[in-house]
């Protein structure tokens, strides 16, 4: 009976994988539970609360019954303080009728790809890559084109690189700055050069801007408001981390009206409309005062100039210095030199077994030499688990 019913999956359900950080996680819960003491630098999550006027926004949503559906791209209020507070960020001009929230940011983009890619069309994803993206083109029959980056040069994207790897079926690339996992920015200049590249072969361009706040240096920037962008950019959009809000899944997406109706199309008969309440909550997260930000990107600078100071005092790691995000993601393989472990997810596995710290193998975001660790943690977790991380590569060696 079992294995007939492991036979009736439909075969698109094969073309993804589990998501791996979702895994780690898991793996990690599972220890937790046995009693293990774990130092947990897998999930990317911030460990802020929530502020505080958001969550009472959402008491006030509750008190005022406000808990029936919505518009299923939601609600009129909301979809015009999020083009409010993106123009406001970055100098955009979009539209409620541009603009459509869903269910976090990982669902825009899924939306996005289902509406745009067809089976065997290309989609140009730079290396490392946010777990999701592959898995996402594949459930859509595209077809994934990594683009290798320099690890020397900060794992930096150029519109050279891009260039080489564009085809007559190329339909979309996928740019995510600050990124996930490496903290690598790009350059403004490069990602103007990645547009016109990309404008001018009518290629879409996703933005994915889920960490588009935590910049260490500079400004925050979107590529959205350059002249001319509105016609073939799309801003796959996220509350979670710039609000500490990861379990409200509030996303949202900015794009011509034609793909956000068809966005909407599908939304429709997925989800509906993401939560009311969280949707109130999301509002006053647009619309009301903004401190929180700034107070959480102070926290991430020190965390992060700790910890690249730590993984450099280990001998042989090597690691770029994460320019936005809250993520390091250090090369680890001077310990494969052991014998012991091969890759980055047999380092992992044995991390987590034998040190109880929880790290997401580079596999994931397409490397074998890397690991991430989010340092969304505090200083005290941050100093135990790379304590235990350089004495578990001591022994390696």
């Amino acid at each position: 009976m079992g294995m007939q019913a492991t036979a009736e999956i439909a075969e698109r359900i094969s073309t993804i994988s589990v998501s791996s950080t979702l895994k780690v996680s898991a793996d990690a819960d599972r220890l937790r539970r046995e009693g293990v003491d774990v130092v947990d630098f897998g999930a990317g999550e911030p460990d802020f609360p929530t502020p505080e006027n958001i969550k009472q926004a959402a008491v006030e949503a509750i008190a005022a019954n406000f808990t029936k559906y919505t518009n299923a791209g939601g609600t009129p209020e909301l979809r015009e303080a999020i083009c409010y507070r993106h123009r406001a960020d970055f100098g955009t001009s979009y539209t409620p009728s541009e603009c459509m929230v869903t269910v976090g940011g990982k669902h825009a983009i899924f939306n996005l790809i289902q509406a745009l890619v067809n089976p065997g069309d290309e989609v140009i994803i730079p290396v490392p890559y946010w777990v999701t993206y592959k898995d996402v083109v594949n459930y859509a029959g595209g077809r994934c084109v990594f683009v290798p980056t320099d690890e020397t040069k900060g794992f930096e994207v150029t519109a050279a690189a891009i260039d080489r790897h564009i085809t007559n079926k190329t339909k979309l690339l996928i740019i995510n700055s600050p990124n996930n996992p490496s903290g690598s920015v790009l350059p403004r200049d490069e990602f103007r050069k990645i547009f016109a590249l990309t404008s001018k072969r009518d290629i879409f361009l996703m933005t994915d801007e889920c960490y588009c706040k935590f910049v260490y240096d500079g400004e925050p920037y979107s590529i959205a408001a350059e002249p001319g962008a509105k016609d073939t950019v799309v801003v796959a959009g996220s509350l979670s981390k710039t609000y500490a809000m990861t379990g409200w899944r509030i996303g949202f997406a900015l794009a011509p009206a034609p793909i956000i109706g068809a966005m909407m199309k599908l939304q429709s008969h997925s989800t509906s409309n993401p939560t009311s309440i969280a949707q109130k909550a999301a509002v006053e997260a647009m619309r009301g005062p903004q401190d929180s930000v700034p107070v959480m990107l102070a926290e991430y600078r020190r965390r992060r100039d700790f910890v690249v100071r730590r993984l450099r005092e280990i001998p042989g790691v090597t690691i770029a210095t994460p320019e936005g995000a809250f993520y390091a993601y250090p090369n680890i393989s001077i310990a494969f030199r052991s014998g012991r472990v091969k890759n980055s997810l047999d380092f992992s596995s044995e991390l987590l077994s034998k040190a109880h710290v929880a790290v997401v193998p580079g596999e994931a975001f397409g490397t074998s030499d890397h690991v991430r660790i989010s340092y969304a943690t505090s200083m005290g977790e941050l100093e135990r688990g790379l304590d235990r991380l350089h004495r578990f590569m001591d022994e390696l060696r």
